[in-house]
């Protein structure tokens, strides 16, 4: 410790410390008399071994606690530990789908059996998607409310490779009516942030509509437009089948929509 020792004594001798008032001190002497000392500016800071050595000892003991491995070692050396306690959050529970008949609350008109959308004054062929399979559910809209030739919905729950709404279960909805498409109509009801590509499926013409549209309008068997509800509000595919508009909805790529477009008979 020798430097160490050598090197707190010429700090000490180097800093500029204040001025020290005059001081008195009287000791009182047996007798009467006093004896009388000063300390004035004269007086410095004593430079005994003992001093300089716990002043290192000082200054070693600030280094290692300053030295994060080492102040970690002396901690559990004296056994002193500190515990955190992390409270987890939980996970709130994915929202359970909706019971019932699947597109129960999708408002899209009667629920039937097929037989019964086929005997329901509907006057064309039911299409019906192949690669599907038979749907989950089946609504049938008649006027007034629904369009002037009628229009049947048919409701997929889960599929392979279909993600289902969260809200409603239903992976894809097909929606046929009687009428034409007026691409002038639809384009100015679909709303922002939607994108329109003309399509063909199997000579037919068609449109696929990305993004998240909610309304749209075509020509009704009797000339008028119809406005309706794409009631998943996402991708749709539509397209005119010999005079049948139909309506693919569901959150699919358009290569998914085309190919259950193809396997309608």
């Amino acid at each position: 410790m020798p430097d160490l020792e050598e090197q707190l004594a010429a700090l000490a001798t180097a800093i500029e410390w204040p001025r020290t008032p005059e001081l008195k001190v009287v000791l009182p002497i047996h007798g009467g008399r006093a004896l009388r000392a000063r300390w004035g500016k004269g007086w410095r800071l004593p430079q005994s071994r003992w001093a300089l050595a716990a002043a290192a000892v000082l200054l070693i003991v600030a280094t290692l606690l300053a030295y994060t491995p080492t102040r970690n070692a002396i901690a559990d050396w004296v056994n002193v530990h500190t515990v955190f306690h992390r409270t987890e959050t939980p996970l709130p529970s994915p929202t359970p789908l909706p019971s019932g008949r699947p597109g129960e609350y999708l408002n899209l008109g009667t629920a039937v059996t097929l037989d019964e959308a086929r005997h329901s004054g509907i006057e064309w062929k039911i299409l019906l998607p192949a690669s599907l399979g038979q749907p989950d559910a089946v609504y049938v809209r008649l006027p007034p409310g629904g369009p002037s030739g009628g229009a049947v919905s048919l409701v997929y729950g889960e599929r392979s490779d279909i993600k289902p709404s969260g809200l409603t279960g239903v992976s894809v909805l097909v929606t046929e009516a009687r009428g034409r498409v007026n691409e002038q109509y639809f384009q100015k009801t679909l709303g922002p942030d939607v994108t329109i590509e003309q399509v063909t499926v199997d000579g037919h013409s068609g449109y696929w509509i990305s993004g998240r549209p909610h309304n749209f309008v075509f020509t009704a068997a009797d000339g008028t437009p119809y406005f309706d509800t794409l009631r998943l509000a996402t991708n749709t595919l539509v397209f005119d089948d010999g005079g049948t508009v139909v309506r693919i909805e569901g959150d699919l790529s358009k290569e998914q929509a085309i190919q259950i477009a193809r396997s309608i008979s």
